[in-house]
């Protein structure tokens, strides 16, 4: 299991290197088919991920709830704002930003390698351990990397065998035949030729 902890270093490896590429760039123009700024998006990510470490780092989990970090929206993001816990300090300018979601990457990933095999957090989409948390954020940052590379003007060409691990993780129904990456983003809204009205991943553990 830990190939998934190992996919999420990659991938967020990978979007540190394409931000920091565009860093020059106006992160405050809107991210593709969201009304987040790419800003408010990267942030979003970081804020996953450290949130994702926080649901199974607690010695004593509460499997009905988030943990309750205090979430507030950046006025600076107008009408976009997000409401997260992780915000990037603007005067550190945008590679501050990918410094944010690196060290995030690092908690998550060190949280979801050190964690006991039984530990437990609370999502949404079902109570799960430590390697679907980080397959969670895997899944986060691939989608959102998408959202953004197209306004920052970066390629963003995930590896298939990764796309596939956290199919088979978060996705169990999806189709295993094709382009996984164009699976992936059909399943979750993001095909326009193939509208999903809601979509959800199952993030239960099972045997």
């Amino acid at each position: 299991m830990s190939g998934l902890v190992d996919d999420l270093d990659a991938v967020v490896e990978m979007a540190c290197h394409r931000l920091a590429a565009a860093a020059g760039l106006d992160w405050d123009v809107p991210a593709t088919g969201m009304t987040w700024t790419c800003r408010s998006t990267v942030e979003h990510v970081a804020d996953d991920l450290f949130s994702y470490a926080g649901q199974v780092a607690v010695r004593r989990p509460v499997l009905d709830g988030f943990v309750p970090f205090l979430y507030w929206a950046d006025p600076g993001d107008g009408d976009a704002a997000d409401r997260t816990a992780v915000h990037a300090d603007r005067d550190a300018g945008n590679l501050g930003l990918v410094r944010v979601l690196d060290a995030c990457r690092g908690m998550l990933s060190a949280v979801a390698r050190t964690a006991s095999p039984e530990a437990r957090g609370f999502h949404v989409f079902g109570v799960s351990d430590a390697h679907g948390f980080a397959a969670m954020g895997t899944v986060e940052t691939l989608l959102h990397l998408r959202d953004v590379a197209g306004p920052l003007g970066f390629a963003w060409d995930p590896d298939s065998d990764v796309v596939r691990r956290v199919l088979d993780r978060l996705f169990p129904d999806a189709p295993t035949d094709g382009d996984p990456w164009l699976t992936l983003l059909r399943i979750t809204g993001r095909d326009p030729e193939f509208p999903v009205p809601d979509w959800r991943w199952d993030g239960s553990v099972r045997q």
